[in-house]
């Protein structure tokens, strides 16, 4: 276990450094995007290219893994929003939960901490997860938030928008672009393989310290948020914004991110290698523990996108991410 703490420690501190720079005004927030553009468009990318040129293509085609963790997406997904529904949530929000409840912080996170405690053989089975949570996971969630008095026809303009999205992400592309060169067995000129794999180099880093920036830009706004609706209700004007989320709701999408999820992806594995699908063991750890993963950040960005309640959602992956501290070293030292 001190193994562990020892491994997993700098990632959050990197995490934390982040958080304290954007909290105290070192960083400025206006230059959050910046760091934002720069690994979604370069630095990651170039990772899961090399990542995915490096891996056999068999590897990268392993249609266990995508049978098992689309299975427990799916499961996730349907049982975080029937229980919102049940609380009386719009679908805008129950959709976005779900999301927050089924898209752990793969790319920014997961790649680079589960390759220093599993090794460069993790890689394969977490750029599968990553290519169906951003294709399959997040267009389903976008579609099921139109279904607010739009009816089918905002659903299908919704499906077309996260296509859209999709098509614009870099991130498929690339994990693309890494199988065809690891299936052909094509080899890049020594610039190019030097300046991607630089570029790969600087993802885990930057990707960190981002998501505690955007994490404390979160907190900022929320802050902001509640003393302007203070304000306005002293003086008994303005309109009156979101409910705040109540803490049993985001408790429940927290508990089922950081418990639920990793527990029903190894039980869902494990009955399927009993049922005889071929599923080796390092790749099941792999996705075990990136379902152990807190919360993706980018999921607050799309539900402010789309009009949800984006501080909702960023107080869960906040909350999920101090956890992540505590229950990750756990996770690794029960699973492996």
């Amino acid at each position: 276990m001190l193994h562990i703490l020892a491994v997993t420690l700098p990632f959050f501190a990197l995490i934390a450094a982040g958080y304290a720079a954007a909290r105290s005004g070192a960083l400025p927030l206006a230059a959050i995007p910046g760091l934002n553009a720069f690994v979604l468009y370069f630095a990651l990318p170039c990772m899961l290219f090399r990542f995915g040129a490096g891996a056999p293509i068999a590897q990268l085609l392993d249609a266990g893994v995508a049978l098992v963790w689309g299975t427990c997406a799916l499961l996730v997904v349907g049982a975080t929003v029937g229980l919102a529904r049940r609380q009386g949530l719009a679908w805008n929000d129950a959709a976005f939960g779900a999301l927050v409840a089924a898209f752990p912080n793969t790319g920014f996170m997961g790649l680079p901490l589960l390759i220093a405690i599993l090794g460069a053989q993790a890689a394969s089975p977490m750029i599968i997860t990553i290519a169906f949570d951003l294709v399959l996971t997040s267009s389903l969630c976008i579609a099921l938030s139109r279904l607010d008095g739009a009816g089918a026809q905002g659903a299908a303009r919704a499906a077309r928008q996260a296509l859209r999205g999709i098509v614009q992400n870099p991130m498929p592309w690339a994990i693309l672009l890494g199988g065809l060169v690891s299936a052909t067995g094509l080899a890049l000129p020594g610039p190019a393989e030097r300046t991607i794999a630089m570029l790969g180099d600087a993802a885990s880093p930057v990707a960190l310290f981002t998501i505690g920036a955007v994490l404390a830009r979160s907190a900022l706004l929320a802050r902001e948020h509640r003393a302007s609706a203070r304000v306005a209700e002293a003086m008994g004007s303005g309109t009156p914004g979101p409910l705040p989320a109540r803490t049993a709701d985001l408790l429940s999408v927290a508990v089922t991110k950081m418990l639920a999820h990793p527990l029903l992806v190894y039980g869902v594995a494990r009955a399927a290698m009993a049922l005889g699908l071929p599923l080796e063991r390092n790749a099941l750890v792999a996705i075990v523990l990136v379902a152990a993963l807190p919360s993706a950040s980018n999921v607050a960005m799309l539900a402010e996108r789309f009009g949800a309640d984006s501080g909702r959602i960023a107080r869960i992956i906040l909350w999920t991410t101090v956890a992540a501290f505590f229950s990750f070293p756990l996770a690794v030292g029960w699973v492996r």
